[in-house]
């Protein structure tokens, strides 16, 4: 499931797909490692329950990570999905409880996220604005929104309709849950189109280099509006499973959600500096770290040092990170 960027030279491509996979192995190797220790470690955590819990909190990141992995592969960055889930319960809640309808609940998101999509890929790919200052506006005029429009209260789920609360309390098998399926298949579809098919390695060529991949007869423009997309539906999918998990909207939902989605992408193995990564590897990196603050939680570790820790992994992260982009292009 793993591709590098695009090159023009002939061991550019195998080069960084060596480098991806040995990546995505020490990731599985690490994976392996954290589940070992704290099986050991903290009690009942290496239990079907627990289990298939921690893949089911991880679903909203591992959702919108694949998103936000897309919009890093092709060069740039998109830091406001936390508050995209904060903005678009209000209009699913809203519909919701004022048509007693599921699916215009969710139709009326899903527009929303496609608006806010939209925008931040106009305003980067066409406007030419730098995505993080792009991103950053968005975020905080959703974040702002939501809390002029709700007064800081929570709106809840009147309609309280059992198809949506099933996403969130549902259980395949009557073992995994409905979210954790969910955020699978989406991973499956996206990592298949990430390396077999065109549009993905359109993706990856942007990301690498987009002079070249102009040179080549790719709509630079074009592939990164859509990357914008495609990370503010899936975010907004990810928001929808929040709700139905909570059951209202609340201004502080995805408070700093999006930095636990950059932080898990990155330790993946995704370039900040575009072209170079894989969502598996960034699937890797979410359940790694939410595995992590599980088996803390489990050893009574106070959440102050927790996210000490999540911390240093992310530095870590990021300078391995830059270690391999030198060592990719010989510097």
């Amino acid at each position: 499931m793993s591709l590098a960027s695009t090159d023009t030279t002939e061991s550019g491509p195998s080069m960084l797909a060596r480098l991806v996979a040995r990546q995505e192995v020490a990731l599985l190797l690490c994976l392996i490692l954290v589940i070992a220790f704290f099986s050991f470690t903290a009690e009942n955590f290496f239990s079907v329950r627990n289990i298939t819990n921690v893949l089911g909190q991880a679903s909203l990141a591992l959702t919108a990570g694949i998103g936000c992995a897309i919009v890093f592969i092709s060069g740039e960055v998109d830091i406001s999905i936390g508050s995209l889930l904060a903005t678009i319960a209000l209009p699913l809640i809203i519909i919701m409880n004022d048509t007693n309808s599921l699916v215009l609940g969710i139709s009326g998101a899903l527009l929303f996220g496609l608006i806010i999509g939209v925008v931040n890929g106009y305003l980067t790919a066409y406007a030419g604005i730098n995505s993080l200052i792009v991103t950053l506006g968005t975020m905080f005029i959703m974040r702002g929104g939501v809390y002029l429009y709700t007064g800081q209260r929570a709106i809840p789920d009147d309609a309280a309709l059992d198809s949506f609360i099933a996403l969130s309390d549902g259980r395949l098998f009557n073992v995994v849950p409905y979210s954790a399926v969910i955020a699978i298949v989406l991973l499956a579809v996206f990592a298949y189109v990430m390396q077999h098919r065109p549009f993905g390695r359109q993706i990856y060529a942007v990301g690498g280099n987009p002079e070249v991949a102009r040179l080549a007869g790719y709509d630079v423009r074009r592939v990164k509006f859509i990357c914008f997309i495609i990370s503010a539906l899936l975010a907004t999918v990810a928001g929808i499973i929040l709700v139905a998990r909570v059951g209202s909207a609340q201004h502080t939902a995805g408070l700093n959600f999006e930095f636990q989605v950059v932080a898990a992408t990155v330790l993946g193995g995704v370039s900040l500096a575009g072209g170079i990564g894989s969502l598996t590897g960034m699937a890797l990196g979410v359940l790694i770290l939410q595995f992590l603050s599980n088996g803390l939680r489990g050893l009574g570790l106070p959440t102050e040092w927790q996210l000490v820790i999540t911390g240093m992994i992310i530095i870590a992260a990021v300078a391995f990170d830059e270690a391999k982009r030198r060592r990719a292009i010989g510097v």
